[in-house]
């Protein structure tokens, strides 16, 4: 009976081991090594691309609109003419003129002069919002401007603490995603805004340089550039437990002892990796569960309405 009982035991540790360590609870582990890396952490989320400043280019008074002499994407500059409009007598006057022959409108057209419109500001068009012959009033824009284009993110009050005036971000929009557009965050918001039950702060992104492809009204990914680190200590980030504040990693054990438990102070994780302040060496090999529930104390509360998503990387002290 002895015997039997040992090559039992024997039989049971020998399959932790070549088994990935499947344990009487069901829990299979593989084995990892503690290596050096660099790691960052970061806040993602959304925003849509705007004018920084729009300025809509409007007629003095109701008229009629001779001639527009800018292209959307045109690059203008301050006091350049990108219009010329007839007041609503003038063009009356014309077309009077017409009726008698082309001296009558040369006549006319010499006496009583169009009067231009002028960009206000240096910048580029961004809409073209009549046509040469049409009626305007003095409501109604010509051309609309914009000095430059930035992005207004959306940011989840949550995450804004990470967020300051001058941090690196970057840019790409969802209908170029293959390109990368760096940029540095110009202004947060000091009132915040409620968006589908959710609170958010508006933060201008500024790149740095505005590709051609780039369009007012386009969506675009933002991330945060919040900290980084290189040559530290790094694990599987599902390898950390966390309970009650305190932390720790699991150790293979000999004979097919329940693994052991080392405490361990983390610092980064990007959602993947997690740095290991002490604790661990490099080389060391924990313990990563295949498939394993996670602790109810170290998952954060998530907002089920949010639109923006969550911090996929954080600071642990």
């Amino acid at each position: 009976m002895i015997a039997l009982v040992v090559v039992a035991l024997a039989i049971g540790a020998w399959g932790w081991w070549r088994g990935g360590g499947r344990r009487a609870d069901g829990i299979e582990w593989d084995t990892v090594r503690v290596r050096r890396g660099d790691i960052e952490t970061v806040v993602l989320t959304t925003g849509g691309v705007e004018p920084q400043n729009r300025v809509e280019v409007k007629p003095p008074i109701g008229g009629r609109i001779e001639d527009i002499l800018v292209r959307e994407g045109a690059s203008v500059r301050r006091g350049q003419i990108v219009a010329w409009m007839s007041s609503t007598e003038r063009a009356a006057l014309l077309d009077a003129a017409r009726m008698k022959g082309p001296e009558e409108v040369a006549r006319w057209s010499e006496l009583y002069k169009p009067a231009p419109l002028v960009s206000p500001i240096d910048g580029a068009v961004i809409a073209r919002s009549v046509e040469p012959g049409q009626s305007v009033t003095s409501a109604d824009p010509v051309v609309v401007l914009s000095d430059r284009l930035i992005v207004k993110a959306q940011v989840d009050e949550t995450d804004i603490g990470a967020v300051q005036v001058g941090q690196a971000a970057s840019v790409v929009l969802d209908a170029y995603p293959q390109h990368s557009i760096a940029a540095v965050v110009d202004h947060i918001a000091y009132e915040a805004q409620t968006v589908n039950n959710v609170t958010v702060y508006a933060v201008d992104v500024l790149p740095g340089d505005v590709p051609p492809f780039m369009r007012s009204g386009m969506t675009a990914n933002v991330t945060f550039k919040v900290a980084a680190k290189s040559g530290v200590l790094l694990v599987p980030a599902e390898s950390v437990r966390d309970r009650d504040g305190d932390r720790w990693v699991l150790l293979p054990a000999p004979g097919g002892r329940d693994p052991d438990r080392r405490p361990v102070s983390t610092g980064l994780t990007d959602g993947k990796r997690t740095e290991i302040v002490s604790g661990l060496a490099e080389g060391q090999e924990i313990l990563v569960a295949r498939s394993r529930l996670p602790d109810r104390a170290s998952q954060a509360p998530t907002n089920p309405f949010s639109p923006f998503g969550q911090r996929r990387s954080s600071r642990r002290e």
